[in-house]
């Protein structure tokens, strides 16, 4: 703690799945901040099937793992066919797109390092 200034990260947190808490960021995608702080942001989205997470990159190591679903994973120049239980990283800067297969939703959970400020205006604070 520095100048009176609360640290909310410096203790544990723990944070309540609530329907406020889902947020639709495109057409078929639904995610949920689970948990965050400066080290990192844990980010769980369903995706419809026949979905496309466009190509993009970001300045953040993406880790994840395929809880449900599945479908084509282009990272960089190699293209991934993922199912469930399989997991990936992406590093930094490298660009990536998913589109979800034909029949079944998408079930992934992402942890990203360090914390991605753009998803902040979605993130609950901690509920206790």
């Amino acid at each position: 703690m520095q100048s009176g200034k609360v640290d909310e990260f410096a203790n544990p947190a723990f944070w309540e799945d609530k329907p406020e808490s889902w947020h639709e960021v495109m057409p078929g995608v639904r995610r949920r901040i689970l948990t965050h702080s400066p080290a990192g942001m844990m980010v769980l989205y369903r995706i419809e099937p026949q979905r496309v997470f466009a190509l993009h990159s970001h300045p953040h190591a993406q880790f994840g793992v395929f809880l449900e679903g599945g479908g084509e994973f282009r990272v960089g120049e190699a293209v991934w066919k993922m199912k469930k239980g399989d997991s990936y990283y992406i590093p930094p800067g490298i660009s990536h797109e998913l589109r979800t297969n034909e029949k079944e939703q998408s079930v992934i959970i992402d942890f990203f390092t360090p914390e991605r400020q753009d998803y902040h205006s979605e993130a609950a604070p901690p509920d206790a």
